[in-house]
């Protein structure tokens, strides 16, 4: 689980738009950019390389 503090403040980097977390794969996902960000032991990655691409 994030702490919904951090998920007030973190947006995405490339679109500077709000994430939502989905909690079963532990991912940040960006609607705007089609991209979900991965969360490695608590800390969440926002480097767009490190995103997974979301299917349409």
């Amino acid at each position: 689980m994030i702490d919904t503090r951090l998920l007030d403040i973190l947006v995405c980097p490339i679109t500077r738009t709000k994430l939502r977390y989905d909690e079963a794969p532990q991912e940040l996902i960006s609607d705007a950019a089609g991209l979900a960000y991965p969360i490695r032991d608590g800390v969440p990655v926002m480097l767009p390389e490190e995103a997974r691409r979301l299917d349409s």
